[in-house]
């Protein structure tokens, strides 16, 4: 590790094996955490390459639990995370709507590295046991519409590098890495970048991979749309500016999106949200995500169908109804 530290601090670049072989190195407990927290620095100081970010990539895959979930064909809703915001868990809650809604979800998710509550602190708070047993998974989705995959029970290496993320608590290539290592490998994404040429970077590889996918990035630096600015959409088709006024929302300022200071303080929101009685900016910020990743699902549909979907789902209380039975399911 001592010789590749010195490379990258030269400002050198890894080729696709050497990302690979590093990865496999630090999920088998090769390197230690000083080593970790060395490696994982230069990435703040430098872009990664398409070259490291795919070794990464498949030495993660390669040594991942197998699940197979495939036959339900469910989206994945994912930010990166570390855009400094600390807001609710917007995507988490997007995917309960869009199980509300019909349609199946696989969400790949791990505690909060640069934020207070990541999606599994929030399913934790509601009494989530976590599994990588398929059969079990496989009920989720069946019953529920939504299978929950903690990251770390799916791959060694998450698991190893999880206490330097947390101590270090700054944004890392995990963050990129993350969305690409669904265990299940999920034909349908909805991802929010936290900046565009992060968004360039996953659209070569979703268009490399042939998946159906939207990446949004919202132009004040979110990982979401969140209706605080004006938000860019990538698809396979190309590039969509919005405003929130030109999909019928209101503006809202950056503190309406706050997730608090404890993980109680965001299950509190989560559960405001699903109940119908959470703030219109909060409301609205996971109605309008949960349109978008309707329409990755459903792309003959108008945005504006897809928006009413989102609404309905919970003022239904059919997104309260999926998370009631998959807690039920998965307590």
């Amino acid at each position: 590790m001592k010789e590749i530290l010195y490379r990258l601090f030269e400002h050198q670049h890894l080729d696709r094996e050497e990302a690979k072989t590093i990865l496999t190195n630090m999920a088998e407990g090769k390197y230690n955490e000083a080593q970790i927290a060395a490696f994982v620095t230069v990435y703040l100081m430098r872009s990664i390459t398409v070259d490291e970010l795919i070794g990464f990539r498949e030495a993660l895959l390669e040594m991942r639990v197998p699940v197979e979930l495939s036959e339900y064909n469910p989206i994945d809703i994912v930010g990166t995370g570390g855009d400094n915001h600390n807001t609710f868990n917007i995507s988490t809650l997007s995917c309960f709507v869009v199980a509300g809604a019909g349609y199946k979800v696989a969400k790949h998710g791990n505690y909060g590295a640069t934020s207070v509550s990541g999606a599994s602190n929030v399913m934790e708070q509601h009494g989530v046991k976590f599994t990588n047993n398929n059969d079990q998974l496989r009920r989720s989705i069946e019953e529920t519409n939504i299978a929950y995959l903690h990251a770390p029970l799916f791959n060694l290496a998450l698991k190893t590098v999880a206490p330097v993320r947390k101590s270090l608590q700054v944004r890392s290539f995990f963050n990129v890495l993350g969305p690409l290592v669904n265990p299940i490998q999920p034909k349908r994404n909805l991802l929010g970048v936290f900046n565009l040429k992060m968004a360039r970077l996953y659209y070569y590889l979703y268009q490399q991979a042939g998946t159906d996918f939207s990446i949004v990035h919202s132009l004040d630096g979110y990982d979401e749309i969140s209706l605080t600015s004006d938000f860019k959409v990538i698809d396979k088709t190309g590039e969509q500016m919005y405003t929130p006024e030109s999909l019928g929302f209101e503006r809202v300022p950056q503190s309406a999106l706050d997730g608090g200071n404890t993980p109680e303080d965001a299950a509190k929101i989560f559960d405001n949200v699903l109940n119908n009685c959470a703030t219109a900016a909060q409301k609205n910020t996971v109605v309008i995500n949960s349109a978008f990743a309707i329409r990755t699902i459903c792309p003959e549909l108008l945005l504006e169908e897809c928006i009413n979907k989102a609404k309905t789902s919970i003022e239904s209380e059919s997104a309260l109804n999926v998370l009631k039975k998959f807690v039920a399911l998965n307590s």
